[in-house]
């Protein structure tokens, strides 16, 4: 496999894409349908290209696929400076480089009416997930006049945009507080400076708080898939479970996310028909169509229940 071939899908998807001011996915490798290139996304953090592989890469390739992006950059988008990141990740092992230009110190990128601080230099997990777009969009669109709750709120942007969608109070909770820290100044860049709690606790130690402060219209819980000492979905996602229903308000609504490959949507399906049968079914949120895989049980998913 080499970059240099015409055909290489990721530099095709950035001659056609039309770059905005919003982030987004170019080129999604991972979905599985551009072989030979399972291992390759390209995204666009506005004004930053951040080119991700999640194998090894010998420097002849990773130099010549650098060059091959460079070059249609220049051809296609050379109205605004070439800055271009590239991230290697296997087996929890992550090395970033700026490769061309330079990323903001303070970066801010959009979408859809929204501002979020991202940090592509600091690990994997930049500050918002791209996949759960529709997610959010789903969240504002419904949120009017409801008490919310976030679970793994991580950096907080369903409170961001619960809060756009004039969400009546937002309750955020995450065992990280950096993350919940960045979460706050992601509600003052979009000029929230009340209507969210920030709660820096450990979901399952916190019961009786979260009990006293609903009970909750709309609740999101997006946890880590597998991250030892917080969430491991094969062993906690049924100790979840087990306790949001009571959490909700009559007719309240929940957002069930789970993004790990090896588990498609009946593993968390039917932990809710044994665990919580008083939630039903409505639907599963499509991913964004730059999400398509091959295999949309491996993919991100978003499940929509009703008690």
């Amino acid at each position: 496999m080499n970059s240099n071939d015409s055909n290489f899908p990721a530099v095709n998807a950035l001659a056609q894409a039309q770059l905005g001011d919003d982030l987004c996915r170019l080129f999604h490798g991972r979905g599985g349908l551009f072989s030979g290139y399972e291992h390759i996304c390209l995204d666009w953090f506005n004004p930053v290209l951040l080119l991700t592989s999640f194998k090894e890469l010998p420097e002849s390739e990773r130099q010549s696929m650098v060059a091959d992006i460079e070059a249609v950059w220049q051809q296609c988008h050379g109205d605004k400076p070439f800055n271009l990141v590239f991230q290697y990740r296997n087996a929890g092992q992550t090395i970033t480089d700026v490769v061309a230009g330079e990323v903001p110190e303070k970066h801010i990128v959009t979408e859809n009416g929204a501002h979020f601080l991202v940090h592509l230099l600091r690990g994997q997990n930049h500050g918002i997930f791209l996949d759960m777009a529709n997610g959010r969009k789903w969240v504002k669109a419904h949120a009017k006049d409801k008490k919310v709750l976030n679970l793994f709120a991580y950096t907080c942007a369903f409170s961001v945009v619960a809060l756009q969608g004039e969400a009546a109070e937002v309750v955020n909770m995450d065992m990280s507080k950096g993350a919940l820290a960045i979460g706050k100044q992601n509600h003052l860049l979009n000029d929230f400076a009340s209507g969210a709690r920030f709660l820096g606790h450990d979901i399952f130690r916190s019961w009786g708080k979260l009990t006293k402060l609903g009970p909750y219209d709309l609740i999101v819980a997006d946890p880590p898939s597998n991250q030892k000492g917080s969430f491991v979905a094969t062993k906690d996602y049924v100790r979840l479970l087990r306790r949001l229903p009571e959490l909700l308000a009559d007719n309240g609504e929940v957002l069930l996310c789970l993004n790990a490959p090896e588990l498609g949507c009946d593993f968390l399906m039917k932990q809710v028909e044994e665990t919580a049968e008083s939630l039903t079914f409505v639907e599963r949120i499509d991913n964004p169509p730059e999400f398509t895989d091959i295999d949309e049980q491996k993919s991100l998913k978003v499940l929509r229940y009703k008690l």
